[in-house]
Parts: structure tokens; C-alpha cells; sequence
């Protein structure tokens, strides 16, 4: 099993979103920043990095929201995705340097995004309101 992780980053009542490119697998589907935990990398190192590599910005990582288990036919092994809260500096500045686009969404409104089909549940435990974001 692979682990991949991922960041839920929020600013004010909003949370951040990020389009693949058109030319990724997965293409424009909408996921949260993150990735693949390297060998000898804990969760939260690998999440650093990942942020650092696709927003440029230093994050801290805070607590573990959601995990799941999830097996796309095209990849052998299942994966386990590990969704954290992080936050980064309010003076940072957000680049995109591996996504299409990413956005600012309220939490009801991201069942309307074509996300990845791993991040479904998390996607309805936010829209609902069972995992608060304030």
C-alpha cells in the first residue's frame, strides 16, 4: 500500500482546491494539495515538501482529519490517503507551480468540483459540516 497525503488549508471560510493539468492522469480533476510519502519521510516531512514543490510556501502541518484506503484500477497497489490541516504564513503568497488552477472554495460548494474519486468521502464530511473548518 502507498501512502499519499494531503493538505487542507484553509483561509478565513474557505478552503483551498487544485486543478490537475490537462496533460496529468486525472486530467482537471480537482484535488487538495499533497502527494506521495518518500521513503524515510514521515507524513508530515513528506507533506512539507510537497507544498513547498507545488505552492512554494513553508507549511505547518497541524492535526490528521481523514484517512482513507482507495484502489484506482490503473495503479497495482491500493492507496492510503492521510488528510491533514496545515497552514501557512498569511504574508505567503500562493504560486502555482504544478496545477492548472487553483481556487478558494466554501466547503458546501465542493461536491459541485469533479474531484478525485479518493477524496469523495472527505469531500462530503466537509460539505456537510461533520468536519468544521472554523
Amino acid at each position: 500500500m502507498r501512502t499519499v497525503v494531503a493538505a487542507i488549508i484553509k483561509c478565513n471560510t474557505k478552503l483551498l482546491v487544485c486543478q490537475r493539468r490537462r496533460n496529468d492522469s486525472h486530467p482537471l480533476r480537482w484535488e487538495f494539495p499533497g502527494g506521495k510519502v518518500e521513503e524515510g519521510e514521515s507524513c508530515a516531512q513528506a507533506l512539507v515538501r510537497e507544498l513547498r514543490e507545488e505552492l512554494g510556501v513553508t507549511a505547518t502541518i497541524g492535526e490528521e482529519i481523514h484517512r482513507t484506503a482507495y484502489k484506482y484500477n490503473e495503479l497495482q497497489n491500493e492507496l492510503l490517503l492521510i488528510f491533514f490541516w496545515a497552514s501557512v504564513e498569511d504574508s505567503a503568497i500562493l504560486q502555482n507551480l504544478v496545477f492548472e488552477k487553483f481556487e478558494w472554495a466554501d466547503p458546501t460548494s465542493l461536491p459541485g468540483y469533479d474531484f478525485l474519486p479518493a477524496d469523495r468521502e472527505l469531500i462530503g464530511l466537509l460539505a456537510s459540516g461533520e468536519i468544521r473548518i472554523d
